[in-house]
């Protein structure tokens, strides 16, 4: 299990986009685990949307994808010199609104890793219930200096 302070040391991500909470699970170089508490509090809900708060889709998305990238940058030892950035999206489908209160589980697997690219594939729950899923490609760059 990785804690807050764990993942801070792994990803460059800050507030406010920062979308993983914890990671509960991890399977070097094979799957991961997260999860993401949304709260009233997050600044999204201020726009998205007035009396009726919803998590917005690609964020959803954001979230799997930097749980992939905690599990892809764990293993590399230079990695405050990496960033992975998304090369594109398939199969998005989103199934329920997720609201505050609610608790991302976000289980991601790797479907195919190359030199510079990670294709991988995630799946977020709420409650046991399938929220979204996506295919997501990333492409490891250097960090610009």
């Amino acid at each position: 299990m990785l804690s807050i302070n764990d993942i801070l040391k792994i990803l460059p991500h800050r507030y406010p986009m920062l979308l993983v909470d914890r990671i509960l699970e991890v399977e070097p170089g094979k799957r991961v685990v997260g999860l993401k508490n949304v709260s009233a509090n997050e600044q999204f809900f201020q726009g998205h949307f007035p009396g009726a708060p919803v998590m917005p889709g690609v964020l959803i998305v954001e979230a799997m994808a930097q749980c992939c990238a905690v599990l892809a940058l764990s293993e590399i030892p230079d990695r405050d010199r990496k960033l992975f950035l998304f090369g594109g999206i398939d199969k998005a489908r989103f199934r329920r609104p997720v609201v505050p209160g609610d608790q991302l589980r976000l289980e991601c697997e790797i479907l195919q890793k190359r030199s510079n690219t990670l294709r991988m594939r995630g799946v977020a729950t709420v409650e046991g219930a399938i929220v979204a899923e996506a295919e997501m490609l990333s492409v490891m760059t250097e960090r610009p200096q």
